[in-house]
């Protein structure tokens, strides 16, 4: 709730022109805490990143996910649909909507491997999920998650 307040109040002093991030945490104690972080104001230019990304992509894009049942337990909810946002910078969020709750977490490209990696998400109530994938460009892929309730998925990242 604090983080909520905290990100209410930046977009208040800032004239709504701004956003933010609420990203949950679990303590080494087990405790969830929610963290929030501003996003950049309107018109900030962002540096390039360091490295040269494959295509010559290198602003964010926002690439629509879908998950397909592949067991018994995720065949009662079907279809699932989500994002990720590909920073470009073998980083991403990750976004899905299962069972009445909403998943946020990210996506970080896995070390010596420009293709491959792996997704987490959790919600408030507890729900959470593992995915692994592997993208074929930097706006199409394709992978396996498994939630908390055993329900695993085909996903698809990107393309129409």
């Amino acid at each position: 709730m604090r983080a909520f307040l905290s990100c209410a109040l930046s977009l208040l002093v800032s004239g709504g022109l701004t956003g933010c991030y609420v990203v949950p945490e679990r303590q080494a104690d087990g405790q969830v805490v929610f963290q929030h972080y501003p996003l950049p104001p309107p018109g900030l230019v962002v540096p390039a990143p360091a490295r040269a990304v494959p295509g010559g992509a290198s602003a964010p894009a926002n690439l629509p996910t879908r998950l397909y049942p592949i067991n018994d337990i995720a065949t009662s909810t079907g279809i699932v649909t989500g994002s990720v946002t590909n920073m470009m910078t073998g980083k991403g969020v990750f976004n899905v909507s299962y069972l009445g709750e909403v998943l946020t977490g990210e996506a970080t490209r896995v070390s010596n491997d420009e293709r491959r990696g792996v997704a987490s998400a959790f919600s408030p109530k507890g729900m959470y999920m593992s995915c692994e994938y592997q993208m074929n460009t930097p706006y199409q892929g394709a992978g396996t998650c498994t939630f908390s309730n055993g329900a695993s998925y085909r996903m698809h990242i990107g393309g129409n």
